[in-house]
């Protein structure tokens, strides 16, 4: 951790509240947002990739931090998996930090898979994910950025608990699919996040419906349950509804997903959500009387 006499930001931290977040060393960022699932396989990094997409075209500086360490995959959506993180000298001799991937886009990417065989396994147990974690967060130099997006792993175990307790969160982007099973699952996280105060902006469901190629028509391929009243289930506002769309695949499969999703009316829904994003990050921490580390 950066102790507080080390600080950049000591001067405008709270005093009356213990510093027990962590910060980046090299740089500055202004908003961190984790996205989670309560499962694998609803498309969490898939929509984390979409966001950051969005984000840049609002005209902001963006990062994303893959943050599912045995199981990364924003190298691929990015179209980046054959390439690898540099390091840095820094101001300290004999200590080096990480040089992230940039996107075609200008998106500030860092993961496991930029630093090993895209196939080797990782055999860690859950306190050396954490630390590796963090020391992604804390030793790449991430420039200025205006939101860092955390690939959060599914579920609820340590890797999650580390980022929710020890990171600057402003919030959470839950991820889900209009499945019943799905939904319950999901609920956990939220509850999770209830538990640990961190807010959540609302949820994305994904695959929640297909159009026909050749009429147009827009039919659900889970449930015939809204997405609206899934989203009101678990109590969250519904930020989009993102369809399942072979067109992406193919794209994804061709390294030109990033690509995809900046050009794709379908994805301008999220574009729309977050344009007054910074108005809703001050409404929720002033709500929950969080703490809010000031990186700028």
């Amino acid at each position: 951790m950066v102790k507080c006499a080390t600080c950049a930001v000591k001067n405008k931290c709270l005093k009356d509240m213990k510093c027990d977040l962590i910060k980046p060393k090299y740089g500055k960022i202004k908003h961190v947002v984790g996205v989670i699932s309560g499962k694998g396989g609803v498309g969490k990094s898939t929509v984390t990739g979409v966001l950051a997409v969005q984000l840049r075209k609002l005209g902001y500086k963006v990062g994303v931090l893959d943050g599912d360490i045995t199981g990364p995959s924003m190298p691929r959506f990015f179209g980046l998996e054959k390439e690898k993180t540099g390091y840095a000298p820094t101001d300290v001799k004999d200590v080096y930090k990480f040089v992230p991937v940039e996107t075609g886009l200008g998106i500030k990417s860092i993961s496991m898979n930029f630093m090993i065989d895209e196939e080797e396994p990782l055999l860690w147990k859950g306190p050396v994910l954490g630390n590796v974690l963090m020391q992604l967060f804390t030793d790449t130099d991430w420039g200025e950025l205006d939101y860092l997006l955390i690939d959060m792993p599914p579920g609820t175990g340590d890797v999650a608990m580390t980022i929710m307790e020890q990171f600057p969160v402003d919030y959470l982007v839950v991820v889900s699919t209009p499945q019943s099973m799905v939904s319950m699952i999901v609920q956990k996280v939220v509850n999770m996040a209830e538990k640990l105060e961190i807010p959540v902006k609302g949820v994305i469901q994904n695959m929640s419906y297909i159009t026909c190629g050749k009429c147009g028509e827009r039919m659900n391929v889970f449930s015939n349950n809204s997405a609206e009243s899934q989203a009101e289930k678990m109590g969250l506002p519904l930020i989009a509804e993102l369809p399942i769309n072979p067109e992406f695949a193919e794209h994804m499969e061709s390294g030109q997903a990033e690509r995809f999703a900046a050009t794709n009316p379908e994805y301008d829904v999220i574009m729309e959500a977050f344009k007054d994003d910074e108005a809703d990050i001050y409404a929720r921490n002033k709500a929950v009387k969080r703490k809010v580390i000031p990186f700028l």
